[in-house]
């Protein structure tokens, strides 16, 4: 059920007040400031964020798959709690962001339609499978640890609903980051074959992993002009780097080890260097050619359709409520 009362659709505007428009925008920018929904923006400007908040979206809804299929297994009570928790921070996310992009003209409705018919695109983390229990730890650490170093310059994004849902986005998400390493922590102190299964689900989310950060700079056709739009604050490369500079100091207590035997700090450049990685991969998983892409888009068509029954109620509900309200005003107005 889409928020239409949210929604900025662009009116038509004369040449001269698009000049102006152009100018204050340009200004803001330049101040580092905030555009809102109803200021004047490119619509250059508008497509690059509705393209970035709707994806961040699905992402998040489609996210929420591979922990949610592990809550009826997970090994106690306790951890089962905290994974629904996060199951349901992981909605609110959707929910925070729909509604950001929302203020850009685009209905919510056709942001799931887009979806579901796989014309949208969302984070390839998301199509790879959970083998064990230590892949919600692995998620948690590197996933959920590569989405805060990517969002936290994002609450500064020149665009305002969209910063300001990033901020309650990131407090939850380093919540999801410390619960990840905890799982992580527990199961390589415990037996060897415990130790094993933690490394084994860090080598197989390292690479998706940093890759999540999107493609090399260089072949990143988006990066340049939305962080001139100061959307974002720091390239794909810049985020990578900071990335494993955080988990290479991570992974020791861990008592781990990262699946990179080539990762180092360039002291020339001052940042953190890491191995080649599959590029041609990350592309066939975009292209919906990953190991769990269909059936993500499945599950989230079968869930979207299961759901029907709800939305129609809430939509009779709203429409029973807008009713009583304007009756009420109308005998109001009569008296």
């Amino acid at each position: 059920m889409a928020a239409q009362n949210l929604q900025s659709v662009p009116a038509e505007l004369t040449p001269e007040e698009d000049a102006a428009g152009q100018a204050h925008f340009d200004r803001i920018i330049a101040e580092d400031s905030r555009i809102e929904p109803r200021d004047w923006m490119p619509a250059a400007y508008r497509k690059t964020l509705l393209r970035q908040v709707s994806q961040h979206a699905h992402s998040e809804i489609i996210g929420m798959q591979p922990e949610a299929n592990w809550i009826s297994r997970a090994p106690s009570l306790k951890r089962k709690a905290i994974l629904m928790a996060k199951v349901q921070d992981e909605a609110g996310h959707g929910l925070y962001l729909y509604s950001a992009a929302e203020t850009l003209g685009q209905s919510r409705d056709k942001m799931m339609d887009d979806l579901i018919a796989g014309k949208a695109r969302y984070s390839s983390i998301f199509n790879y499978p959970a083998l064990t229990w230590a892949d919600m730890g692995a998620i948690g650490w590197l996933v959920d640890g590569a989405a805060i170093c990517n969002q936290v310059p994002l609450c500064r994004a020149s665009y305002g609903p969209y910063g300001r849902a990033m901020v309650r986005i990131c407090k939850e998400e380093s919540f999801h980051q410390r619960q990840g390493f905890e799982i992580l922590l527990e199961l390589s102190n415990g037996t060897p074959e415990q130790k094993q299964m933690a490394q084994d689900a860090v080598n197989r989310w390292y690479a998706p992993a940093l890759m999540m950060f999107g493609p090399p700079d260089d072949d990143s056709p988006n990066s340049k002009q939305s962080m001139a739009w100061n959307i974002k604050r720091f390239s794909n490369d810049e985020l990578r780097s900071r990335f494993v500079g955080m988990m290479v100091e991570q992974v020791r207590v861990l008592g781990l080890t990262l699946p990179d035997d080539q990762i180092r700090f360039n002291e020339d450049t001052r940042k953190w260097e890491h191995g080649p990685l599959d590029w041609d991969e990350f592309h066939e998983v975009l292209a919906g050619r990953g190991p769990c892409n269909a059936q993500r888009l499945e599950r989230r068509r079968a869930a979207h359709d299961d759901g029907a029954w709800v939305r129609e109620a809430a939509a009779a509900y709203a429409d029973k409520q807008r009713a009583k309200q304007s009756a009420k005003q109308q005998k109001e107005y009569a008296a």
